[in-house]
C-alpha cells in the first residue's frame, strides 16, 4: 500500500534540484532564510546569493540538495542508535521534535523526506505520535503553523481569514479540540492534529503544501488540568456551548467561503453532538466533510466488504454478515449509518430493515429502546428488547458476543484493552468461518486490543484491522498474522 502512495505522489509532485522555472520571491536577505517555503539552507547557489542579497548570511559552501537530504537522514538515524533503551514516549516525541525543526526551517526538504520515508514517518507526523504531541503542545510549542480562530475573535474573523499569505488554499482541516482521538478534550493543543493530517495530504496524495491550512478554532476547554497550567497558550475559559458556539462556528464558515469559495473544510476530532450538529447545518451549503463521521465510516465499510471477499463469499453475502460496534460516539454511530446504507442500497430495502444485523453497545453496555435518555442519534441503532433472545438492556460485551456469535466485532470505544481475553476467545465461536477484529480507535494505547492479543486468543484464522499500526504477527511455522490497517487516511480527499 505504502508502495503504491509513494509513487502518486511522486508522480504528482516532482522535487528536483533542476529548477523547472523561475520562482518570483518578494523578500530578500534573512526573510528568506526564515520562510521555510523558500529557505535552502546552504543550498544557494552563489548566482542566487547575490541576487537575493543572501551573500554573507550564509558560510561559504554551497551543498547541494541530495548532500542535505543524507545529512538528515544520518543524523535522525543516529538519534535512534542514540535513544536505544528510552521509553516508546521518549523516542517518539524526539523523532517528532527533529521532523518539525526540519519542518519549521526548510519545507522541501521536509517534503521530500516525507515522501520516501512515507511508511517509516507517519506513525511520527500522525497517529499515534501526533496523540503525544496534542497532550504536550503548550510545552513543545515553538514557532506558530496554521491559524487560530477563538472565542474572544467574535466580530473579526472576516477580516482575520485575510493574515493567511497565500491567496489560494484548497484543503483546510479545523479542529475545536474537544474530542482528540481518544484523549478527550485538549484545547487549543489539538491544533497538533490539523497539522499532521495536512502533512499526509502533501506527502501522500501530493497536494501543494502552500495551499492547505491548518486550522484552530479554540472556544475554550473544559479540561480542568489544561486551565491551571502556566504553560498553556488557550482562551482560558469554559467551552462555549449552544447558539453561542455555533455562531463562532458560522463566522468562521462565512469567513472561508469569502475568501476561498472552492476550499474543502474537513472537520476534525469534534465531540459527538457538534460532529452530528455542524455536517447537518453545512453539509448542503459548503465543500465540507467529518471525518470522524464519514472519513472513519468509508474506511471501516471498506474494510467489511473486504472482510466478506476475504472469506470467499460474494458481496452480497455482507447482508447476512452480523456486526457488533463497540462504541456510540460520532465514530461509531456514522460507522453504523453507513453500513446502514450500503445494505439497503444492496438489498433494495428500508434502513429499518437494514438495522436488524447491527448491535451497538456503548459504555452502559447493548443500546436498547429501553434506555432512558438516549442520545437522539443513537435511536435508529437501538434494539427493541422483544426482537433480542437472552440479551436484555445493557448486556455486556462478553454476553453480547456469546450469544450474537457475530461475523465482525468492531471497536471505535477510545478504551483501551476493551477487547479482554475472554471476548476474544468468544469470538472463535463465531458463525464466520473467519471472523473479524477492528480496534480501530487511536492512539496506540487506546486500541481495543493489539495484533498479538487477536491472533493469540481469537484465532490465528481471523482478518485484524487496527486504527494504529502494529506489526504483522508471527504464528510460527512461518505463518504470518497480517494487520491491516483502518485509518481515516486512506480516505482523505487526493
Amino acid at each position: 500500500m505504502w508502495k503504491v502512495v509513494r509513487f502518486a505522489a511522486a508522480r504528482s509532485r516532482r522535487f528536483s534540484t533542476a529548477i523547472p522555472g523561475p520562482c518570483k520571491v518578494h523578500k530578500r536577505g534573512t526573510d528568506i532564510l526564515h520562510d521555510p517555503w523558500f529557505n535552502k539552507d546552504t543550498g544557494f547557489p552563489l548566482t542566487e546569493r547575490d541576487r537575493l542579497g543572501l551573500r554573507g548570511l550564509l558560510p561559504p559552501r554551497v551543498i547541494s540538495f541530495e548532500h542535505q537530504y543524507d545529512r538528515f537522514m544520518n543524523s535522525y538515524r543516529s538519534l535512534e542508535k542514540n535513544t536505544q533503551g528510552q521509553s516508546d514516549r521518549f523516542v517518539s516525541l524526539s523523532k517528532w521534535r527533529i521532523l518539525n525543526r526540519l519542518h519549521d526551517r526548510n519545507e522541501t526538504l521536509y517534503y521530500r523526506v516525507l515522501i520516501d520515508n512515507i511508511k517509516e514517518f507517519a506513525p511520527i507526523i500522525y497517529t499515534p505520535t501526533v496523540g503525544l504531541v496534542c497532550e504536550n503542545y503548550s510545552g513543545l510549542f515553538r514557532r506558530p503553523r496554521g491559524m487560530y480562530f477563538s472565542a474572544k475573535d467574535k466580530g473579526e474573523m472576516m477580516s482575520m481569514i485575510y493574515n493567511w499569505p497565500s491567496d489560494q488554499v484548497d484543503m483546510i482541516v479545523l479542529t475545536d479540540g474537544s474530542r482528540i482521538l481518544g484523549l478527550g478534550d485538549l484545547g487549543v493543543q489539538g491544533i497538533g492534529i490539523p497539522i499532521g493530517k495536512l502533512d499526509m495530504y502533501v506527502a501522500a496524495a501530493g497536494i501543494n503544501p502552500q495551499k492547505i491550512l491548518p486550522v484552530m478554532l479554540d472556544v475554550g476547554t473544559n479540561n480542568q488540568k489544561l486551565l491551571e497550567d502556566p504553560l498553556y497558550l488557550g482562551v482560558r475559559q469554559p467551552r462555549l456551548e449552544g447558539e453561542e458556539y455555533l455562531l463562532i462556528v458560522d463566522e468562521f464558515m462565512e469567513a472561508v467561503h469569502a475568501r476561498w469559495p472552492k476550499a474543502i473544510v474537513q472537520f476534525e476530532d469534534f465531540q459527538m453532538k457538534w460532529a452530528f450538529e455542524t455536517l447537518k447545518r453545512y453539509r448542503e451549503r459548503f465543500c465540507m466533510f467529518n471525518d470522524d463521521i464519514q472519513g472513519t465510516a468509508g474506511v471501516a465499510l471498506a474494510g467489511l466488504l473486504g472482510t466478506v471477499r476475504s472469506q470467499g463469499q460474494p458481496l452480497s453475502d455482507f447482508l447476512k454478515q452480523k456486526i457488533v460496534v463497540v462504541g456510540a460516539g460520532s465514530a461509531g454511530l456514522g460507522v453504523l449509518s453507513m453500513a446502514v446504507q450500503a445494505v439497503s442500497r444492496m438489498s433494495g430495502g428500508s434502513g429499518t430493515d437494514a438495522n436488524s444485523q447491527f448491535f451497538l453497545i456503548d459504555k452502559d453496555g447493548l443500546v436498547t429502546t429501553e434506555r432512558s435518555n438516549l442520545d437522539p442519534a443513537a435511536v435508529p441503532f437501538a434494539k427493541n428488547p422483544r426482537d433480542l433472545e437472552g440479551l436484555s438492556e445493557g448486556a455486556s460485551i462478553i454476553e453480547v458476543v456469546k450469544k450474537v456469535k457475530p461475523h465482525v466485532l468492531l471497536g471505535l470505544s477510545g478504551v483501551g484493552g476493551v477487547f479482554n481475553t475472554e471476548v476474544l476467545k468468544a469470538m472463535r465461536e463465531s458463525v464466520s468461518t473467519k471472523p473479524a477484529i477492528f480496534a480501530m480507535s487511536n492512539p496506540t494505547m487506546n486500541a481495543e486490543c493489539t495484533a498479538i492479543e487477536a491472533f493469540s486468543h481469537a484465532g490465528e484464522n481471523i482478518v485484524f484491522a487496527s486504527g494504529s499500526p502494529f506489526e504483522n504477527v508471527d504464528l510460527g511455522n512461518g505463518e504470518v498474522g497480517h494487520v491491516n490497517q483502518a485509518n481515516n487516511m486512506y480516505l482523505f480527499p487526493g
